[in-house]
């Protein structure tokens, strides 16, 4: 039974408070619904609401995201004009006016959609323990003792792209999603069709040996991926349409 709220005003203080145990709280999207219908035993939650995780930097062409910055803000941001239809492909204003990037790069799949979008940019994750930090990839995993308080990753060169396949226009998960950058180097991740987004690694090497073959390159995309029913789609299906949604997402199709 929840017993005792605390609001720390720091990542290490937050950390440090991890070792107590209880659950990290960003917007509560995730966490509260849980917490309020007795789904998970939890006596302490630990919000970063005061932490000083928010904020968004362009420096150059660096982008620098507090992890407790709200998705919102990400979809408002006139630098980031190019996630701004990633921001609109996740759940509903509400949602997004209160779930932080940090959260949404620690949702499951079919979840996380602008997890999809960082990986395909390459971006990076600081973290903070109570003995140490770290930086990792968006796909690595985050310990249970560990607080995201950044993400950085540099402007694309090259053509943006990103697609999202789902059953309803707002608040529905994904079945593919796709996240592009296309130009000297050629990154493509992956929604939808593993535990946590993944590079279409195949498919890059296609594309970068051979720029026009996106035929090609989308069935490669299929390479390595582990899809599994769920009440949005079923495995069979989302390896099936999967190509279709990589071939479109390459060529800015509809």
């Amino acid at each position: 039974m929840l017993s005792k709220v605390h609001l720390p005003s720091s990542a290490a203080e937050a950390a440090d408070l991890l070792r107590g145990g209880g659950w990290l709280v960003g917007g509560g999207t995730v966490v509260m619904p849980k917490v309020n219908t007795g789904a998970v035993p939890v006596d302490d939650l630990i919000s970063l609401r005061h932490a000083g995780l928010g904020g968004i930097r362009i420096e150059q062409d660096t982008v620098r995201i507090g992890a407790a910055t709200t998705l919102a803000e990400v979809g408002q941001h006139d630098g980031l004009g190019f996630l701004h239809p990633a921001i609109r492909s996740i759940a509903s204003p509400p949602v997004r006016n209160l779930a932080t990037v940090g959260g949404n790069l620690l949702v499951p799949q079919p979840h996380g959609d602008l997890a999809v979008a960082l990986l395909a940019l390459d971006a990076r994750v600081d973290v903070v323990s109570a003995d140490s930090t770290r930086t990792v990839s968006v796909c690595d995993p985050v310990h249970a003792d560990e607080v995201i308080t950044e993400v950085r990753f540099a402007l694309p060169k090259g053509a943006w792209r990103y697609r999202k396949a789902m059953r309803r226009k707002h608040n529905s998960a994904s079945i593919v999603t796709v996240a592009a950058v296309v130009g000297d180097e050629v990154r493509i991740a992956l929604g939808g069709v593993a535990p946590r987004p993944i590079r279409a690694h195949a498919a890059e090497r296609i594309l970068e040996t051979t720029p026009g073959a996106v035929t090609e390159a989308a069935e490669a995309a299929r390479e390595g991926i582990e899809p599994v029913d769920d009440a949005y789609a079923s495995a069979w299906y989302r390896t099936r349409v999967l190509p279709v949604h990589v071939r479109r997402a390459l060529l800015g199709t509809d």
